[in-house]
């Protein structure tokens, strides 16, 4: 492998529209539609290397759903099956396991390509899938520790002004601002709430809070977020232990007085959050429920977990 920025390392191919090919003949053109209006669905899934030493991908058909039905609400017809993706991924994984000693970070992207131009052009479908390893997004200290999150002035778009259901490519300038605005003030993630006031997930990750009763809450679907696939594992993991999870909405003074705050999503994976607008979070250290939460995680991807072993695709 070699670098793509830093520290991080990518693979020497790619998949796209159907075939490997290598990692820098993975081009497209600059009239490209979605690079001027940003009509294109991804998914971010990653594979890990479990505990026998084999590497499996995590929740990998889910996701392949998911990019299918992203591509459905944006009126784009995707070339493959879903079957056909989920092999693409293992082609592209199976062609380079040795080289993720780590595990790697897969990115499916679908998007209008090159043609005509203006918003009402309609032109193929490209698809690609590239890999790379790619560690906590949040880094090691910020899984460990938790990190510093800021309610962002930017407000997550309202669910009629973006399709809440969708990972689509444009709706995430939204969340690249509120990142930016975060990380330059000082802190490591935004939170977004909802045109109500409502706390609605962070830049890229669903949240949940424990309250000082042990009550553990996260938005609904009602609300304008992702309904994510770690999040439904978390609520699983939540189920299946006898702890029950309200679906509800809350201010963002729930934050500051709630016990534990914790982030999920495939790149977070499981985030303590230690402190929010500059208010301590409980003891300002992960708490025993998302301590539970991130060892059933990490035990569930490393195939330790026989209950959940139906997640995971071997290479």
């Amino acid at each position: 492998m070699s670098s793509t920025s830093g520290n991080v390392l990518r693979s020497e191919q790619i998949w796209l529209d159907g075939k490997l090919v290598k990692w820098n003949e993975g081009q497209v053109h600059l009239m490209t539609h979605a690079l001027h209006y940003g009509l294109g669905v991804f998914e971010g899934i990653r594979a890990y290397r479990t505990h026998d030493g084999r590497l499996a991908v995590f929740r990998l058909r889910e996701h392949i759903e998911r990019l299918i039905d992203s591509a459905h609400i944006c009126m784009m017809k995707i070339p493959f099956t879903t079957d056909q993706l989920v092999d693409a991924c293992m082609e592209l994984l199976r062609a380079q396991k040795e080289q993720f000693a780590n595990g790697a970070y897969l990115r499916p992207i679908a998007f209008m390509g090159d043609g005509a131009m203006g918003l009402g052009a309609v032109n193929p479908t490209r698809v690609a899938i590239t890999a790379w390893d790619w560690g906590a997004y949040l880094g090691d200290k910020g899984i460990r520790d938790g990190i510093r999150a800021k309610v962002s002035s930017f407000t997550r778009m309202h669910v009629n002004v973006n399709m809440v259901r969708g990972k689509i490519s444009g709706q995430y300038v939204n969340s690249i601002l509120a990142k930016r605005e975060a990380v330059l003030g000082g802190y490591d993630e935004a939170i977004l709430l909802d045109i109500s006031g409502f706390v609605a997930e962070a830049s890229g990750e669903n949240l949940f809070i424990v309250n000082k009763k042990g009550v553990i809450k996260t938005p609904p679907l009602s609300s304008p977020i992702l309904d994510g696939i770690t999040r439904g594992t978390v609520l699983q993991f939540l189920q299946d232990s006898g702890r029950e999870v309200e679906e509800v909405t809350f201010t963002r003074d729930a934050l500051y007085i709630a016990d534990e705050v914790f982030f999920t999503g495939t790149a977070a994976e499981i985030t303590p959050v230690r402190e929010v607008d500059d208010r301590q979070v409980g003891s300002g250290k992960p708490g025993p429920i998302t301590k539970y939460v991130q060892d059933t995680y990490f035990r569930t991807v490393r195939g330790q977990e026989p209950r959940y072993a139906e997640w995971l695709t071997y290479i």
